[in-house]
């Protein structure tokens, strides 16, 4: 049988809370990263997003210990629903089901309390479109011009309860 490739591979993967270097580290990834570059927020633009507030997670994707990927939640985001704000994956651990499995984490962690499950995405980061809709996400909105000219944020919804 030929060796499987990492992709393969069930990881190791351990999600938790953000240490403060963590976050420090979330912050580097996001303003190096899609779509926060083609909206303009640079490192400290980034930090203040992912700072520490009141019922909102930053959640950290750890493969071998070492941070490979994040996702900010806010536990009443959208009309009482967890929304995902922020979710990134770093340039060398990606497409390796690490965005997956940091979504899955934040459906299970949020189930018991909440029926749905919100995010948005750029219009222009159609790569992202396609990852959230292959995890069962669908279209219920846009807000056409929200951040950048020219541009729109899609809403997207999933049902976690009936």
């Amino acid at each position: 049988m030929p060796p499987r490739s990492p992709s393969d591979i069930e990881l190791d993967i351990a999600i938790a809370i953000a240490t403060d270097a963590e976050r420090e580290w979330a912050a580097n990834l996001m303003a190096l990263s899609e779509p926060w570059r083609t909206l303009g927020r640079d490192r400290v633009a980034c930090a203040e997003a992912l700072a520490a507030a009141p019922e909102t997670e930053l959640l950290i994707a750890r493969l071998g210990g070492a941070a490979v990927g994040f996702a900010l939640v806010r536990a009443r985001g959208l009309a009482g629903s967890p929304y995902i704000a922020s979710i990134a994956v770093a340039p060398d651990a990606r497409g390796r089901r690490i965005g997956a499995r940091l979504v899955a984490h934040v459906e299970r962690r949020y189930a018991a309390g909440a029926r749905h499950l919100f995010l948005c995405v750029s219009s222009f980061n159609v790569n992202a479109q396609r990852f959230y809709r292959r995890l069962g996400f669908e279209q219920v909105g846009e807000l056409p011009d929200f951040l950048i000219p020219n541009a729109s944020e899609l809403i997207l919804h999933k049902r976690l309860a009936p």
